[in-house]
């Protein structure tokens, strides 16, 4: 079996939907609605299939779309955004992923963007193609009993702002302003369009992940500025005897305050009927553990890789961000055949990054400079690893220093 990799036209749109379906192992046909939301969020000239050449069938996909990612310093950089990459098992070790890969980074960098963003569902795959994991992700469950709040006492003083619960209307009016002050000093943070909080409140919705109304609490500080914003659903299990044994799941938890977070966790801790609380994708250095009088009330539950990045333009990356330390390193990129290949000097002091001829301090290939950029690997740890080499002594040291940042990257949402 054979297949050709192409654009897709929009008569292919509910084709090319159910084989997103069947991969991601949800064989549903695509409904109208699927395909008309596709159509008008979707852009075709960045939507790929693979079609088998003997019956015409669509048995790979793959669509990129454009992303801003916030980089340590505030700066925003475009990206190109991939998803629903799927292959049919039918049609494995043909090289389908690999042709629409090239062609979508070939694309991306003619467009100007960046980085290549992905959330990879399999460790394996996408090292391949120059992409490093660049955030981290965390669960907790927290056990309500053990925290040590004292739920006759859960509310917020007049000095300390309060905690409401609010409708979809509200959530829509303050959400998205919340967010963009978010990912303005959150570095891992994703921008949210609107069909996102389309998704996230119900507006909208696709046939195989029907939408589950929430509950919503915003947090306002004492001038009454919304600075949380927290959604949340629960189960209903209770025991023969009718005793409450729920858990809250926490579908989304942004704050742009210490004392917002605080606030917004000790609500959920101390709702009647709740035992437990699980925190939904948190950074690995988050608050929260240390927000409760006894933090070995939250334990890990998930602990992994979650966005990676592939670095398409070596020069406008890493001009974006800014660095812990000033220092000078020359650093050499081994992105074999690919747009990031070269030797670069970077000014960390300056800010400036321009290719050089001048020997190299750090060998490093692509995809661990992905995993550099946002701070979330070590440059020693890369060396121990074997996955980066020292060229120059004292460079791994400088390395390590520059691209350190103070707060892990949190990337918030799937995608």
């Amino acid at each position: 079996m054979s297949a050709d990799v192409r654009l897709i036209a929009e008569s292919e749109l509910a084709e090319w939907l159910t084989a997103v379906n069947t991969g991601f192992l949800t064989p549903a046909d695509a409904t109208a609605s699927d395909v008309a939301q596709r159509a008008e969020y979707g852009d075709l000239a960045r939507t790929q299939g693979g079609f088998d050449t003997d019956t015409g069938r669509c048995v790979a996909t793959f669509r990129s779309f454009p992303q801003e990612l916030t980089v340590p310093g505030g700066a925003t950089v475009p990206c190109g955004a991939v998803s629903n990459v799927t292959v049919m098992p039918t049609h494995r070790r043909q090289g389908l992923l690999s042709r629409m890969m090239a062609a979508e980074l070939a694309a991306s960098r003619a467009r100007g963007e960046v980085l290549s963003t992905l959330i990879s569902a399999e460790y394996p795959i996408y090292g391949r193609y120059g992409y490093g994991p660049a955030a981290s992700c965390v669960e907790w469950e927290v056990d309500v009993a053990r925290t040590g709040l004292d739920r006759r006492r859960s509310g917020l003083g007049p000095d300390e702002g309060r905690v409401d619960l609010v409708d979809v209307a509200e959530v829509r009016r303050v959400g998205p302003v919340l967010h963009e002050r978010l990912r303005a000093a959150t570095h891992g943070v994703i921008d949210r369009d609107a069909r996102w909080w389309n998704l996230a409140t119900g507006l909208e919705e696709v046939s195989h992940r029907p939408y589950r109304t929430k509950m919503h609490v915003v947090y306002r500080n004492p001038a009454g500025e919304v600075e949380g914003l927290a959604a949340y659903v629960a189960d209903d299990h209770w025991t023969d005897a009718k005793t409450p044994l729920n858990t809250v799941q926490v579908k989304d938890l942004i704050a742009v305050t210490p004392a917002a977070e605080r606030a917004l966790w000790h609500y959920l801790c101390s709702i009647d009927w709740v035992l437990k609380v699980r925190s939904g994708r948190r950074a690995p250095d988050d608050l929260l553990p240390h927000l409760l009088p006894d933090a070995r009330a939250a334990r890990v539950v998930t602990a992994a890789d979650f966005l990676w990045v592939r670095v398409l333009d070596v020069v406008r990356a890493l001009e974006a961000r800014t660095y812990a330390v000033p220092g000078v390193l020359v650093l050499e990129v081994e992105d074999p055949g690919g747009p990031a290949a070269g030797r670069y000097r970077l000014d960390a002091g300056a800010g400036t990054c321009a290719p050089t001829d001048e020997p190299a301090d750090v060998r490093i290939g692509v995809s661990e400079l992905g995993s550099l950029y946002l701070g979330e690997e070590s440059a020693v740890r890369l060396a121990a690893l074997g996955r980066l080499t020292e060229e120059r002594p004292g460079a791994l040291a400088l390395a390590d220093a520059v691209f350190r940042t103070a707060r892990r990257p949190w990337c918030p949402d799937v995608f």
